[in-house]
């Protein structure tokens, strides 16, 4: 296989080949239990009998379209998105990065219409800004890129007009803001960054500075999305509400699928040729989002994260109290962070071996998540392997470091 691939991927040598609710197993017959899930793509775990019968159902009826015309499922996944978060009007795509890209244009656009409005001359050297924070991830696109800020060797030059300042530091964000920006892109737990949730009052008081400059807040909630924080999006907890929203990841049950939620005035920014996508809102991938979603709502899971989130971050707090490598246990929901003082990458590959599937994030960070249907077996089986291989860490050459 990797003969044929590009080379962007670190991946083990093992070849999955099938999945089963917590558990996927590789060629040679090795069981594992997911707690990676996909990158929270599986919220559901894999192959949810609902959303194998809608992908079935729907592929029998009409695989594509496209958008020069309406389809069923992807008309009643737009209402129902829209009344369980900020209203309004949704757009879909087929990816986080891309749902990013979306919603910087949709603020960009609705910032050019405010100033045509009021009669404004277009200057060349106008560019509207987007606040951005250190640590963020927003994808790997050219402009969600230049928004990451991270590996940008070799990609120059990137989209202008990003202006970056520390996460969870209200007082830097309101110095830089002003009425230059048409919005301000933030996630509510950084993911790829570290696990790291946004401190209170943080948010509330990005509310209130876009609220003062007219710039929109968009919240990235492509990994924290539909219940992965114990609510169904992470915003619920900090009761702040975004004008934008970007989704993706769960939202469509294991297919690709990405959505950019806007309401009130960002609702109507844009118009027919402004911004599109052939596969965006394609009906099997919305008919399985919607399978997902009953599922997520009917059976309550994003309580169960919450109650399992606890018991997963209080048995990694105890890891933390027997194992000084570990530096900090961090999370919200079943999303959990385990910063170490060494590389993580070791300690991945020896729980991978001992048939847990983790992952490494900003190097020294072991992430986890987990599928929302995990038990409390599940947690205490996850914890022994990190136990075990944390141990075995420790006794490596490269823990001197501590």
């Amino acid at each position: 296989m990797s003969d044929h691939l590009m080379n962007t991927y670190l991946r083990p040598p093992m070849v999955l080949v099938r999945g089963q609710g917590t558990r996927v197993w590789d060629a040679e017959g090795k069981e594992y239990l997911d707690f990676v899930s996909g990158i929270s793509v599986n919220n559901l775990g894999h192959c949810h009998p609902r959303i194998v019968a809608a992908v079935r159902e729907q592929a029998g009826l009409l695989l594509h379209a496209s958008n020069l015309y309406h389809n069923r499922p992807q008309a009643e996944l737009a209402r129902r998105l829209a009344e369980l978060s900020i209203g309004g009007r949704v757009f879909f795509c087929n990816s986080g990065a891309e749902a990013v890209e979306a919603a910087i244009k949709l603020a960009r656009r609705l910032w050019w219409r405010r100033r045509e409005g009021k009669g404004e001359a277009r200057e060349a050297a106008d560019v509207p800004r987007v606040l951005v924070f250190e640590g963020a991830f927003h994808g790997r696109t050219l402009a969600a890129l230049a928004a990451t800020g991270r590996y940008l060797d070799g990609f120059a030059p990137l989209p202008p007009g990003f202006v970056r300042v520390p996460f969870n530091d209200l007082a830097a964000a309101e110095e830089a803001l002003d009425g230059t920006f048409c919005a301000v892109l933030v996630e509510p737990v950084q993911g790829e960054g570290g696990v790291i949730p946004a401190e209170a009052g943080f948010l509330a008081g990005l509310r209130r500075l876009c609220d003062r400059t007219g710039a929109l807040l968009i919240f990235d909630e492509i990994q924290t999305g539909l219940g992965r924080t114990g609510r169904l999006f992470a915003y619920q907890h900090y009761g702040v509400v975004p004008d934008v929203l970007t989704l993706a990841k769960a939202l469509g049950g294991g297919l690709p699928l990405g959505a950019v939620v806007a309401a009130g005035e960002a609702a109507d920014a844009f118009r027919p040729g402004d911004h599109g996508s052939t596969f965006g809102g394609n009906p099997v991938a919305c008919a399985a989002a919607l399978a997902a979603l009953d599922v997520l709502l009917e059976e309550d899971l994003p309580a169960r994260a919450a109650a399992l989130g606890d018991l997963l971050l209080g048995r990694l707090r105890e890891l933390a109290a027997r194992h000084p490598v570990v530096r900090e246990v961090r999370g919200l929901g079943l999303m959990a962070g385990l910063e170490l003082a060494v590389p993580a990458r070791p300690l991945v590959e020896t729980a991978r071996q001992a048939g847990l599937l983790v992952n490494c994030t900003a190097e020294r960070v072991v992430r986890l998540l987990p599928p929302l249907i995990i038990t409390a077996e599940d947690v205490e089986r996850a914890v022994a392997v990190l136990d075990a291989a944390l141990a075995a860490c420790v006794s490596r050459p490269q823990a001197s470091v501590l």
